[in-house]
């Protein structure tokens, strides 16, 4: 597969990233397939993308012209063998669990054409694992966007052990039409981004755990004293307390003792405080 022959892409997940991802890449001329397990997540998905473009032409981020294109571009398919079999790029969007993204690609590996590119948007797991799975594994790739996907500029290119040039170079292509700039990194544990990520929001948890100061003054210190565009708090809280504990057992495991997780996080997460998707976090979300 080259990348001026990448038409039709197909997004395996309509929650937080998924939908972001199946937005822009409608919006870059894609034609665009959204497909989710749960077929409420599916719709749910749907209706957050074409709020997102309504908000995106009141702000004159886009134009009308422009966000109609994109949603006739657009379209959902529950079955996952027919979301699948004509997709020149897989992109999947599923939880981070490792067991799950195996029968993924296991099942793209049967469903999927034999030239599409698969790319998997872990943010920590080995993505040359995830490739292990299928029968051209140097068809396989990591391309981790940022959350929320319409805004952020960064993607992150994984290769893994068994990624070719041409599924590397449809994959950067990919990533500069839908107007980000990609990294390239090899794949080890918590890439580039999440590894640095993640040691700042544990080490951020641990002084709030330790009483050396509240949630919104560790934000302040690092958006106004090193201009991050919003705190490890803050982003935590955003990208779900569950998510974040999950990727730092992950580099705990693979790394060592310091992402080792505060247990302030694991008490949040049992109970049920999980940041923004659940209203209370290190914040309160109202509505």
């Amino acid at each position: 597969m080259k990348p001026e022959e990448v038409k039709r892409i197909a997004v395996l997940g309509a929650g937080t990233m998924g939908h972001g991802i199946a937005q822009v890449c409608a919006l870059a001329g894609y034609e665009t397939i959204l497909r989710d397990v749960d077929a409420e997540t599916t719709l749910g998905g749907l209706e957050r993308i074409r709020a997102n473009l309504e908000k995106a032409v009141r702000l004159g981020f886009t134009t009308s012209d422009d966000r109609e294109a994109a949603l006739t571009r657009l379209r959902a398919e529950p079955d996952f063998g027919r979301a699948v079999e004509s997709a020149d790029l897989v992109i999947e969007a599923i939880p981070e669990a490792m067991d799950l993204k195996r029968q993924t690609f296991g099942a793209l590996d049967r469903e999927a054409p034999a030239k599409a590119v698969l790319a998997t948007n872990t943010s920590s797991l080995p993505v040359t694992e995830i490739a292990a799975c299928v029968e051209r594994p140097e068809r396989v790739v990591g391309m981790h966007f940022f959350n929320p996907v319409p805004a952020m500029k960064l993607v992150e290119l994984i290769k893994a052990e068994q990624t070719g040039e041409d599924a590397l170079a449809v994959a950067r292509d990919v990533a500069k039409r839908t107007g980000k700039e990609p990294i390239e990194v090899l794949d080890t544990p918590g890439f580039a981004t999440s590894r640095l990520g993640i040691l700042l929001a544990m080490e951020a948890i641990r002084m709030v755990e330790q009483g050396v100061a509240t949630a919104e003054e560790i934000d302040h210190a690092m958006t106004l004293g090193y201009r991050h565009p919003m705190g490890p708090l803050r982003l935590t809280d955003l990208v779900g307390l569950d998510v974040r504990l999950g990727v730092a057992e992950h580099l705990h495991a693979e790394l060592g003792e310091r992402f080792r997780p505060p247990a302030l996080l694991r008490r949040m997460v049992r109970a049920g405080k999980l940041g923004k998707k659940t209203g209370r976090g290190f914040y309160r979300y109202d509505g």
